[in-house]
């Protein structure tokens, strides 16, 4: 079950001012109504907080609908407890109108005042409105994990971008943040691997993984184990070495570490995602710490012996005849299982790194083990409260037979061919929007749109469900596409260009939102925070994505019925401020998203 991570923010408002006598400190309108409703709201229920629940409404700017549980509470007539709240005058200096409607609901058009007030503080702040984090927390975010020798492929894109966005918005908001990379690196594979390592020689090897070419590396050394009885009893012995920390062979295995994770990092910088080699947490750098763990295990009294195996059982988990499931820590040989790994890696976030939340950006195959391992680490007093272990799940990409996304030869798609593909797309479509355009500057340009597509065709998916790829609709410039969220960026930059004004001379300038549409938009801007909030309540990047979409949707509905450089001034100054503004809050939102906003498409 996924666990909330509350985040309390210090919340930017009126800058050195006051509304009435009641200082506002959110940007967010609807976080101002909460705030403003939440002491007369504790009140009425003798003390006791009650959520006022603001909401959007298609009938006014907002909505309070906490008057009807709270009368049910208090035993009042919803209705004329609603008429309390509005007559109790605190929400005056906010609204030019309050409507309680229906049960007992309350309709809340905001006051331009209050509005224009409220937005002049975002247009000063560097942060948009979006105040640091209060109760920061250590966070560690598992996420990508190749396999070394192994070829990154389709399915690694989803973990590596929703955990980089995960990263970037809470890097953002000031949390301590630890990106661990939980590689492939050990294992009974690695002693046929080094063994093909010496006969094709370093140099040959590195030549062929250099190139990409990590996928022909391992089916080579695999059926070279599989056919020939002496390779496998090398195979066999070197693992036997490896496992013993003999320096020779820890060489190698160095080697062949190294050598793909150089692929590995090409294969991000393409992405454009901000892991490192600083961020290496190989399943090797475990392997020291699972005797410990283990013994612990066993000092709790929580190990058993089943079918010749050393398991856990953990609580609540059972097989489908209704047996208590086992964990497997030890096989039968005695050799640690893949599962005490994950213990050890538990205990070492928690112990070593400090972590209060955990985030494991795994695909949903993996749930079963991830939940089987964090209730053993609380079985073990290793995971307890307010340390959470949280699996930030994800679906699949399928292809357009609704199948797991595969190559026409039937393997995995190869993530660094997908990359390449979409950059070739995204040139040869804005060759064809924009022909004039220079090639050099074409190609950065590709490069942004055709990754960015990607990226954002992933995250704006919601993350538990599987989609089925599809080009023509990622890296269309119409609908809630990546492309069309950047065009609308680099439309806004174009206005500027043919004002012939820089964007940062109209910061100072008053915004008056005297249109419907000025006002939608502004109420967009100022939802930010929020937006960033409620991606964060249930690490779901796909809802900020909704925010950047609809943000870009209201800006061309103001573009449409606001015309802005044929105004006369100071509406036309005004108007160019509110497009300078969208723009900020595109650009940097699609970087919470890890996406660049060009200037120019």
């Amino acid at each position: 079950m996924e666990q909330r991570m509350n985040v309390r923010r210090e919340s930017t408002g009126v800058r050195g001012g006051c509304i009435g006598q009641t200082v506002l400190r959110m940007s967010d309108p609807l976080a101002t109504l909460s705030t403003l409703l939440a002491p007369i709201f504790a009140e009425i229920n003798g003390g006791a907080p009650s959520d006022p629940t603001v909401r959007p409404s298609d009938r006014a700017d907002a909505q309070i609908n906490g008057a009807l549980p709270l009368a049910k509470r208090v035993g009042s007539n919803p209705r004329e407890l609603a008429q309390q709240i509005v007559d109790s005058g605190v929400l005056a200096d906010v609204a030019s109108e309050l409507e309680v409607a229906g049960p007992g609901f309350i309709n809340v058009t905001f006051a331009a005042a209050f509005l224009q007030a409220q937005l002049a503080e975002v247009v000063t702040d560097d942060r948009l409105g979006v105040a640091r984090a209060v109760d920061t927390k250590r966070v560690v975010v598992d996420y990508s994990a190749p396999n070394v020798a192994k070829e990154m492929h389709v399915g690694h894109l989803r973990s590596t971008v929703i955990g980089d966005s995960l990263v970037r918005m809470m890097e953002f908001l000031g949390y301590t943040v630890m990106r661990e990379n939980h590689i492939g690196d050990w294992g009974r594979p690695f002693g046929m691997l080094i063994e093909h390592l010496l006969d094709l020689g370093e140099d040959v090897a590195s030549e062929g993984l250099s190139q990409g070419d990590l996928d022909g590396f391992y089916k080579e050394a695999n059926a070279k184990f599989k056919d020939s009885e002496p390779f496998q009893e090398r195979a066999r012995s070197r693992v036997v070495l490896l496992q013993s920390n003999d320096e020779d062979t820890l060489v190698l295995w160095r080697r062949l570490v190294e050598m793909s994770n150089a692929y590995f990092n090409r294969v991000y910088t393409k992405l454009g995602v901000l892991l490192t080699d600083d961020d290496l947490a190989g399943e090797s750098q475990y392997q020291s710490l699972m005797t410990g763990v283990h013994q612990r295990l066993e000092t709790q009294g929580l190990v058993r012996e089943s079918d010749g195996a050393t398991v856990v059982f953990p609580a609540g988990f059972k097989n489908r005849d209704g047996d208590p499931l086992p964990m497997i820590t030890k096989s039968k040989t005695g050799a640690f299982m893949y599962a005490t790994s994950d213990l050890a890696c538990v205990v070492d976030r928690v112990e070593r790194l400090g972590a209060d939340l955990m985030l494991y950006v795994v695909g949903t195959p993996q749930a079963n083990h991830l939940q089987m391992v964090f209730e053993v680490c609380r079985m073990a007093s290793w995971l307890k409260e307010p340390t959470q272990a949280v699996h930030v799940n994800f679906g699949s990409v399928l292809g357009a037979d609704g199948k797991m996304m595969r190559s026409r030869a039937g393997d995995s798609v190869k993530l660094v061919d997908l990359l390449d593909e979409a950059v070739e797309r995204a040139d040869a479509s804005i060759a064809e929007k924009n022909p004039n355009m220079a090639a050099e500057e074409r190609g950065a340009v590709a490069q942004a749109v055709g990754i960015g597509a990607l990226k954002y065709a992933d995250l704006s998916t919601d993350r538990i469900k599987d989609y089925v790829f599809d080009w023509d609709r990622m890296l269309a410039f119409e609908g809630n596409t990546g492309p069309y969220l950047q065009y609308a960026h680099a439309r806004i930059c174009s206005i500027f260009r043919r004002a012939t004004i820089e964007r940062s001379a109209v910061r100072d300038a008053p915004i008056v939102l005297g249109h419907a549409a000025e006002k939608a938009l502004a109420m967009r801007i100022m939802g930010y925070p929020s937006a960033i909030d409620n991606t964060l309540d249930s690490y779901s990047p796909h809802k900020l994505c909704t925010y950047v979409y609809e943000l870009a949707s209201d800006f061309s509905s103001f573009y449409q019925e606001c015309p802005i450089l044929k105004s006369d001034e100071p509406m036309r100054t005004s108007r160019l401020a509110l497009a300078d503004l969208t723009a900020r809050v595109l650009e940097h939102s699609l970087g919470l998203l890890g996406i660049v906003a060009p200037e120019e498409m």
